[in-house]
């Protein structure tokens, strides 16, 4: 498999992706789409930071492209929704630059209270600018922190440790939730009129972008201090600046930008009381690596054994539950894509996981058998935008967990209804993939292999005569199995070598005692 590590990946991870057999391609940022999509050709897997963009445009070009991996926490650079669409994984490493988002953010807060860069750039043009420069005390003053995930809490707890009082609001965090931490939870609003510093550590979404608006601003102390060093836009920058002028806001300290690269000509860059630093949250040696091997990790797991983790558009899955589920994935994929024969247009995929089913992850295999049924007909249908499909295709899946096995340790049930026709399917593993029951009627096959599914005549010597014709045409038959349906018919599925012509059928079809003969 082939990646492109984009941004100055850390070679931690690239030496992972080369010890797995890959072969990696480095580049620097791409900042055009069409550049990005055609250096995206051929490639499985792109591992960016925050310089390069994955835009709709470059992702609906590379339809073989199967990971987009995100060398730190923040995807907004890249369309998950698009990806998803394209069945493309998005997967990121949050864990790896907890540590350095949360020094750095620390290290603005200290930053502010001592005038630091004020300082320094007196210094170093020979003055010597105490006047002027009066700072304060950390100690027993008020931290809002927004947002308390990792690197929230990180925060909340570093900020604790110097003698701060820290409370927090989390905008994805139940109101259940108050009050059970040693951070006291408050309403955004509660938390702004509390504070005498407040910083962020959300997410960028439609949500929360401009979260500190004007009015939300103005609501806070006379005298307070801001500091972003989450996602840009997350402060309006225009209300930041007016307030900073009329002296409603003391300072402010901005790690991340509405537009990153921040222009040369943005006013930010002017005022005295805004300290900036050009996205440095993740900037440390440690985090770099971390976030590499991370990444790395995730994506060859996911490729290798199904493993899912750190993925923002699938369910986790730890490498356990994928060896748990893994025998199983063979026969989804088999399953689906018979499915996909027997009934044209699905309209309702039922699917029952019985008998010792209770511990299985069963959400990665409907998301595989989903996959299967739609993408056998067109477009590119992966687990990854397998329910999307079916929900825009309206096709309702409906799953139930448990139940009767019905002499099976575990057995796998799908119906799958269609306008015109309704087909039912039982399958387990049995020597690998095995389908158990067809439309009710006892009758053992191999779903991966090429089999004839025959409906006949059930009187004597429908098997020499089926036998010989397929033998007169050069098929050689690897198993022959029989079912009685109790209606004077007869199933049977017949196992090939190879696949038959359309002539080759036809003329099977023509049979005498012959109903119905589909290849699948």
């Amino acid at each position: 498999m082939k990646v492109l590590a984009c941004d100055g990946i850390h070679e931690d991870g690239l030496t992972l992706f080369r010890n797995a057999g890959w072969e990696v391609v480095e580049s620097d940022p791409i900042k055009d789409p069409a550049e990005l999509a055609r250096r995206l050709e051929g490639v499985d897997a792109v591992l960016v930071r925050s310089a390069t963009r994955v835009p709709a445009e470059a992702i609906a070009a590379v339809p073989q492209l199967k990971v987009i991996g995100r060398a730190g926490a923040g995807v907004d650079t890249i369309d998950v929704d698009a990806a998803t669409a394209k069945g493309i994984a998005v997967m990121n490493a949050p864990d790896g630059n907890t540590l350095a988002a949360a020094e750095h953010a620390i290290s603005l807060l200290f930053a502010l209270a001592r005038h630091i860069p004020r300082a320094d750039a007196g210094m170093k043009a020979g003055e010597w600018p105490k006047a002027g420069l009066t700072g304060f005390e950390l100690e027993g003053k008020k931290l809002g922190v927004i947002g308390l995930g990792r690197i929230g809490g990180t925060v909340a707890r570093k900020a604790q440790g110097i003698g701060m009082e820290v409370a927090a609001h989390d905008p994805f965090l139940p109101a259940s939730a108050a009050g059970k931490g040693s951070v006291p939870l408050k309403t955004l609003d509660e938390l702004l009129a509390w504070a005498d510093i407040v910083t962020l550590h959300i997410p960028r979404t439609k949500e929360t972008t401009n979260l500190l608006s004007e009015e939300r601003m103005r609501a806070m102390k006379k005298g307070a201090y801001v500091i972003n060093a989450a996602r840009g836009g997350l402060v309006d920058e225009t209300a930041l600046l007016r307030l900073l002028d009329e002296g409603h806001l003391a300072g402010a300290a901005l790690d991340t930008f509405a537009t990153e690269p921040l222009q040369s000509d943005s006013p930010l860059r002017a005022h005295p009381r805004l300290i900036l630093t050009p996205h440095l949250g993740a900037s440390t040696s440690e985090a770099q690596q971390a976030v590499s091997t991370i990444l790395a990790r995730q994506i060859i797991d996911f490729t290798q054994t199904g493993a899912v983790a750190g993925c923002v558009n699938l369910p986790p899955l730890t490498a356990e539950a994928a060896r748990e589920v893994g025998p199983w994935m063979p026969l989804m994929s088999s399953l689906g894509r018979l499915a996909s024969r027997l009934v044209d247009a699905p309209t309702r995929l039922t699917i029952t996981y019985a008998g010792r089913t209770q511990a299985l992850d069963t959400r990665p295999l409907t998301r595989l058998l989903v996959a299967a049924l739609l993408g056998t007909h067109s477009g590119r249908v992966t687990p990854v935008n397998a329910l999307q499909e079916a929900a825009a295709r309206g096709l309702v899946v409906a799953e139930t967990v448990g139940g009767d096995g019905d002499g099976f340790d575990r057995l796998l049930r799908i119906r799958v209804e269609g306008d015109t026709r309704t087909r039912e399917i039982e399958a387990t593993l049995h020597r690998g993939p095995r389908v158990v029951r067809l439309d009710g009627v006892e009758i053992e096959f191999d779903p991966q292999a090429h089999v004839l599914l025959l409906r006949n005549e059930d009187r004597p010597g429908m098997i020499g005569t089926v036998g010989s014709q397929l033998g007169s045409a050069g098929i050689n038959i690897v198993n022959f199995a029989l079912g009685a349906a109790g209606d004077g018919q007869a199933r049977a599925a017949i196992t090939v070598d190879q696949p038959l012509s359309d002539a080759q059928l036809a003329e099977l079809r023509k049979t005498p005692g012959v109903l119905s003969l589909q290849q699948v």
